[in-house]
């Protein structure tokens, strides 16, 4: 009768055991012990390998994903993507909500069927996720490539497309669009600038506070700058606390929107497509560049998915279909160096000058603390 694979892990084990140290790692590279569950694989490898892995992902035949518009850095593309190479379904909820209520959504619906499998989340949430013990940790095959700056050093998150913090304008409504944080409190703005959500839940409001204290002399050390350009904003009453979204702008509520740049610059043909003529510009004063981070929730419903999801976000495939939607693959770099880039998607985002940095991971969370304890205060509830 043949051996179970319990038995002859147990047989590998105990040889390797008996063999003098030196030979221990030698042993256990050429008998591999045996795959675990998707739940527990923190490698595709653990999982048996990436054939073993989408075969598992298949036999759960779906994957819960929650606030990823299809405009957002090509969501749409990727999410139609994945569905077609491995014949998934993706189910995705909540589309216009934050970062703040993806980690919301983690402790609601735990146990549940519909309870989300993986996330996109700001930095500084993906941090505060990962503090909560919410995520799973899981090395994708890329996960070497990417710099220390842009990974958990536990892999519980990592990130995969960013972008800068810009100002888009409807040059029909806005006589002169302004180009930086300083023109921004101008008179001739009253009631125009608003930002898409609120920094305390939001990832772009975040880093949209972040570029205005690099604006006003402040720091990644010092975001209080921030938050005190926004009370100057909102007491001269240019401050405009609608949520921009696309059919707010086209309806000419929120004219002046400081958000991402894949964002202004995905809005742009649809926008002018409906009569708005939307420019788009970096802000010279207050330069600022951040990441979106993935994640694999740590109680996934269907986690062989969640995990084959993130090899694929972050494959050369996934990488280039981001650069689609005007956002910048964590892995451009390496991808340009191997001839993997898509050169004319990559040609067509806007120039910057320098090399951008990055606030680290207790900077980031000591800003979030210091916004979320005071933006309130700082624009008032009115």
């Amino acid at each position: 009768m043949k051996p179970t694979a319990l038995s002859v892990s147990t047989v590998v084990l105990t040889g390797c055991l008996a063999l003098t140290t030196a030979g221990i790692s030698a042993c256990q590279q050429a008998h591999p012990s045996a795959p675990v569950a998707p739940s527990r694989a923190t490698s595709a490898a653990d999982a048996g390998g990436m054939e073993a892995l989408v075969k598992a992902a298949q036999r759960e035949g779906r994957l819960n994903t929650t606030t990823l518009l299809p405009d957002w850095a090509n969501y749409g593309g990727l999410m139609a993507g994945f569905e077609k190479k491995y014949g998934i379904k993706i189910v995705n909820s909540n589309p216009f909500g934050s970062s703040q209520e993806e980690i919301n959504d983690i402790k609601r619906y735990r146990g549940q069927e519909r309870a989300p499998d993986v996330f996109d989340l700001g930095d500084s949430f993906a941090q505060s996720a990962a503090r909560q013990n919410l995520l799973a940790p899981y090395r994708f095959a890329a996960f070497d490539e990417l710099a220390p700056s842009q990974r958990d050093a536990q892999a519980r998150w990592y990130n995969s497309y960013g972008g800068y913090v810009s100002i888009g304008c409807d040059a029909k409504r806005v006589k002169v669009c302004p180009n930086s944080f300083a023109d921004l409190l101008k008179p001739r703005y009253k009631g125009m600038v608003a930002l898409d959500g609120t920094p305390t839940s939001a990832g772009t409001a975040f880093a949209a506070v972040f570029a205005a204290a690099l604006a006003n002399g402040g720091s990644f050390d010092n975001v209080r700058p921030g938050l005190d350009y926004f009370s100057h904003l909102a007491k001269v009453g240019n401050y405009n606390r609608t949520h921009s979204r696309e059919y707010e702008i086209v309806r000419g509520v929120t004219p002046i929107s400081i958000d991402w740049d894949f964002l202004n610059l995905e809005h742009t043909q649809e926008l002018r497509a409906q009569g708005v003529d939307w420019h788009v510009s970096i802000p010279f004063d207050g330069s600022f560049s951040q990441y979106y981070a993935q994640a694999v929730s740590k109680d996934a419903p269907h986690p062989a998915a969640a995990r084959l999801w993130e090899e694929y976000l972050h494959s050369t495939e996934g990488q280039n279909l981001r650069l689609a939607g005007y956002a910048r693959p964590v892995l451009m770099a390496s991808m340009a160096k191997d001839g993997t880039l898509d050169k004319e998607a990559a040609a067509k985002l806007p120039t910057v000058e320098g090399t951008p940095s990055f606030p680290s991971t207790a900077q980031l969370a000591t800003a979030l603390d210091v916004i979320r304890a005071g933006w309130d205060s700082a624009v008032g509830s009115g």
